[in-house]
């Protein structure tokens, strides 16, 4: 397993043009006025999966989330009950386009976050970590669930 993650990383690395190397369902990547980075994530992406979350996860490594995947943009809210970390909620548009972040959700609050209307990705990371990147409205998402036609930024060679 680890070799074929290591050759998997090597060739990703020096093979020119790997476009599909840049997006994987484990792996989302951000930009904006700040640089890229990327998160290690886990999809969200049935309404089982969405309903659970992060609910009862006791901590979550630094630079990993979760996405939540919805099947077409709409009005979303979450809320934190029997959610045991601080959490930052960065809610994006069909296309990727950071529409609101929502900052240090409080742990075990059931008061509803509201994200706007048409969102279709949520992604949740650690408390505090959107203010530490820099990250902001009008950033921009990279990953495969994003429909690729219209992506803001999409998993191909630019």
């Amino acid at each position: 397993m680890f070799i074929s993650l290591l050759a998997a990383t090597f060739a990703a690395l020096v093979l020119p043009h790997a476009a599909e190397a840049a997006c994987s369902e484990d792996r989302l990547e951000m930009r904006g006025d700040f640089g890229i980075v990327r998160f290690r994530v886990v999809i969200a992406d049935t309404p089982q999966l969405r309903a659970r979350g992060l609910m009862h996860v006791p901590e979550m490594p630094r630079m990993s989330g979760m996405l939540f995947v919805y099947e077409r943009p709409q009005s979303v809210s979450f809320w934190m009950e029997n959610t045991l970390i601080p959490l930052d909620m960065i809610f994006a548009d069909e296309t990727g386009l950071v529409r609101r972040i929502h900052e240090n959700a409080v742990p075990l609050d059931r008061t509803s976050i509201p994200g706007g209307d048409g969102i279709q990705y949520v992604l949740e990371i650690n408390g505090g970590m959107a203010a530490t990147l820099g990250l902001s409205e009008g950033d921009q998402m990279r990953h495969p669930a994003i429909v690729q036609d219209i992506a803001a930024w999409p998993c191909v060679v630019e």
